[in-house]
């Protein structure tokens, strides 16, 4: 079995990818600095389901910070790297810009240079659909032009797929960076639609869309992409794959969806669109099946009632998780 270092390991996908890791007896060493990005009673709960764990070691560092991942590295060698830490999300990126880099490109940095000094056998970088921007045909392909982002979000983390390709192409660095599609599952991120629009419908409080609710989203269950990211360890040498449903659906036939699982009508509230959103976003995942052997297999009507289930047993304090913009 492998010794792997996750970062971003309270995070949303990067518990859960811990945990599947651990479930096959991999030892890992979890990675995450606890910020107040968004409610910490959600990264609480993540942790607790891993505390205890035979072969799980968290520490609680920033690897913005260089110094501070000093004992990261003071034990037995790793075998790959999978940097799931970032800051995420379009709209807080333009409200605290500083952040976004330091995390998504100055982390992803310090993480290459340990991997090169250190000649970690495999790296992963997550990314993000956004760097596609708003101008590529959809489906998006990984071959597309990422030159043209639209918020700081979008451009830190094509800044770390850039950072990659060129620690690939100077050190021979085995890197696989996967651009992920709108995750969602329980204990998401309170400032993604699916746990809003849960929250807000369960608890009778108005529900905030941007823009008039015709935009798409290419949702992906976060199991699905557990399982892409774990596959994703074999060796590639440099390539980049999409992990998406390849299903766009759009805001309003969400609401619907949870309407029906909820039993209870939505109070909609229409705000004007948000700046340095893109209006529809759909993966070409036909790389992800042929590299990986991954396709997606939980739909978006059994997603929602897993969030749904995950509400209502935790509902005593999720009810009162900040769903802020």
């Amino acid at each position: 079995m492998s010794r792997i270092l996750v970062t971003g390991a309270a995070g949303f996908i990067g518990a859960q990818v811990v945990a599947r890791l651990l479930a096959e007896h991999h030892t890992i060493v979890g990675v995450d600095n606890l910020n107040d990005a968004y409610d910490p009673r959600l990264k609480s709960w993540r942790l607790d389901q891993l505390k205890g764990q035979t072969g799980f070691t968290f520490l609680p560092l920033d690897i913005g910070r260089r110094e501070d991942l000093a004992q990261v590295w003071a034990g037995p060698p790793f075998d790959a790297v999978i940097n799931l830490a970032a800051r995420a999300g379009v709209r807080q990126s333009m409200r605290d810009p500083w952040s976004y880099a330091q995390t998504n490109v100055v982390g992803a940095l310090n993480l290459l240079e340990e991997a090169r000094l250190r000649a970690i056998p495999k790296f992963i970088q997550a990314s993000t659909s956004s760097v596609y921007g708003d101008h590529n045909p959809l489906p998006f392909r990984e071959d597309a032009d990422v030159s043209r982002p639209l918020s700081p979000y979008a451009a830190t983390k094509g800044a770390a797929e850039q950072l990659c390709h060129s620690y690939h192409a100077l050190y021979e660095l085995d890197i696989t960076i996967l651009r992920y599609f709108t995750v969602f599952g329980p204990a998401g991120r309170p400032d993604m639609s699916i746990f809003r629009f849960i929250q807000w419908i369960a608890e009778d409080r108005p529900v905030r869309i941007y823009g008039d609710g015709t935009q798409a989203r290419d949702f992906t269950y976060v199991q699905d992409v557990v399982r892409g990211t774990v596959a994703a360890l074999r060796p590639a040498g440099f390539e980049v794959i999409n992990l998406g449903s390849d299903r766009p659906v759009d805001l309003q036939q969400v609401v619907r969806e949870l309407e029906s699982l909820l039993g209870r009508k939505a109070r909609i509230e229409f705000s004007p669109s948000s700046p340095g959103e893109v209006r529809a976003t759909r993966a070409d995942i036909g790389k992800a099946r042929r590299l990986l052997a991954w396709s997606p297999e939980v739909s978006l009507e059994d997603g929602l009632g897993e969030c749904v289930a995950w509400y209502r047993r935790e509902r005593e304090w999720a009810s009162a998780v900040a769903t802020p913009d």
